[in-house]
C-alpha cells in the first residue's frame, strides 16, 4: 500500500486527516453555487461551443477543457447528483450506495463538505464497497476494529460513460407528423458518426430525446453514456402551433368572401375543402376540427383558418366604380365600435 500522503484524489492528505476536493465544477462552468438550472445550461452551451474539438482540432488543451466542462455539466444538471456533490464533493460517485457517513466534515475550499471517509476506497483496496464502507458498526472500519480482517465486498462496477448533449433542428412538418432525421454526432474521444433519429409525432420545440448508448464510451468497458438531444423546430412560413392547435392565415378573394365558396386548405392529414360562408370578413376564424396536432393522451387539436381577403394589386376604372356603387348601397361605418 502507498504511503498515506499519496492516497488523496487530488493531492496530498493534509495533517488533519481530511483531503481537499480535486475540482470545483461550479468554477469550471463559471457560475455561482446557487446558480439556477437555466444559468448552468446557458454556461454549459457557451463553453461547449468554445472548447468543442471540432472548433479546436489541434488543441489538446481545448479537448481537455471540453471534457471538464462536460463532466461538470453532467454533475450539476442532475438535482440529486448536485445535492450530493454540494454535500460531499465529487468523491461521492466513487462510494457505494450507502454514501459517506459519520465523521467530522469541513468546507474544502469550495464550500463542499468533505472528510477522510469520502475517499475512494476502491483506490485503497482494489474493490468498491457499498454502505459497508462507512465507519459504523457494520462498516469496513468497524470490521477491522473487531479483528475481522476481511471486509464483506461486492463486485466492482465499471463506471458509466459521459453523456453528450446536442441540438437537432427538425422541419415543422416533422414535429407534427413525426419522422426520421439524420444527425452527425461528434465525440470528443473518438471519430464522429451519423445516426438516424426517430422523431415522435407532436414533439414540441425545446423537448429532449435520449438516445441510450450513443454518448461517450465508458472507461474499462462499462456502459457508454447517452446522447441527449434538444429538439429545435424550424418555423413554418404559413402555419403556427399553439398548444395542440394549428393556426393559418387563409387568403381568399373578394368574391369568395362576399358570395361564399369552398376552398382547399392543406392540413397535416391531407387537403380539406373548407366552406367559406357568404359575407365573411377578413379576420374571421373558421375551425377545422381534428386537423391540428395529434395527441397520445386524447383527441387531436384543431386547425383554425383566419380569413384574409386579398384584393388585386390594381383595379381598373370599371371595377373601382362597381365597388363605390356597392359601398354606397350598403353604407355603414365598420369602425363604429372602435374605441381607445
Amino acid at each position: 500500500m502507498k504511503p498515506a500522503e499519496d492516497l488523496g484524489r487530488g493531492g496530498q492528505l493534509p495533517r488533519d486527516g481530511r483531503c481537499e476536493m480535486a475540482e470545483d465544477y461550479y468554477k469550471i462552468l463559471g457560475v455561482s453555487r446557487d446558480a439556477s438550472q437555466e444559468e448552468i445550461e446557458k454556461a454549459y452551451r457557451k463553453l461547449a461551443r468554445k472548447y468543442h474539438p471540432d472548433m479546436n482540432p489541434d488543441d489538446q488543451t481545448a479537448k481537455k477543457k471540453f471534457q471538464q466542462v462536460q463532466a461538470a455539466f453532467d454533475m450539476l444538471r442532475d438535482p440529486q447528483k448536485r445535492e450530493m456533490y454540494d454535500r460531499y464533493g465529487s468523491s461521492f460517485e466513487t462510494m457505494g450506495t450507502g454514501g459517506p457517513r459519520g465523521g467530522p466534515t469541513r468546507h474544502a475550499g469550495h464550500g463542499v463538505n468533505f472528510s477522510f471517509e469520502d475517499l475512494d476506497f476502491g483506490q485503497f483496496f482494489g474493490d468498491r464497497f457499498g454502505a459497508e464502507a462507512g465507519a459504523g458498526p457494520g462498516g469496513i472500519f468497524g470490521q477491522f476494529a473487531r479483528g475481522g480482517g476481511r471486509a464483506r465486498k461486492r463486485s466492482a462496477g465499471a463506471r458509466r460513460g459521459t453523456d453528450l448533449h446536442a441540438d437537432v433542428e427538425i422541419p415543422f412538418a416533422t414535429s407534427i407528423n413525426g419522422g426520421e432525421v439524420q444527425l452527425d454526432v461528434q465525440h470528443p474521444s473518438r471519430k464522429g458518426s451519423e445516426i438516424a433519429v426517430k422523431i415522435p409525432p407532436g414533439i414540441e420545440d425545446g423537448k429532449k430525446i435520449r438516445l441510450r448508448g450513443q454518448g461517450e464510451p465508458a472507461p474499462g468497458g462499462g456502459t457508454p453514456g447517452d446522447l441527449l438531444l434538444t429538439v429545435r423546430v424550424a418555423p413554418h412560413p404559413c402555419f403556427q402551433r399553439r398548444a395542440n392547435h394549428l393556426h393559418v392565415k387563409l387568403p381568399v378573394t373578394l368574391s369568395e368572401a362576399a358570395l361564399g365558396a369552398k376552398v382547399d386548405v392543406p392540413t397535416p392529414r391531407g387537403t380539406v375543402a373548407l366552406r367559406i360562408p357568404p359575407g365573411t370578413s377578413s379576420g374571421a376564424k373558421l375551425r377545422i376540427r381534428g386537423h391540428g396536432v395529434a395527441s397520445a393522451n386524447g383527441p387531436a387539436g384543431d386547425l383554425f383558418a383566419e380569413i384574409q381577403i386579398v384584393l388585386p394589386d390594381t383595379l381598373d376604372e370599371a371595377s373601382q366604380k362597381a365597388i363605390r356603387q356597392l359601398d354606397a348601397r350598403y353604407s355603414h361605418n365598420p369602425r363604429a365600435n372602435l374605441r381607445w
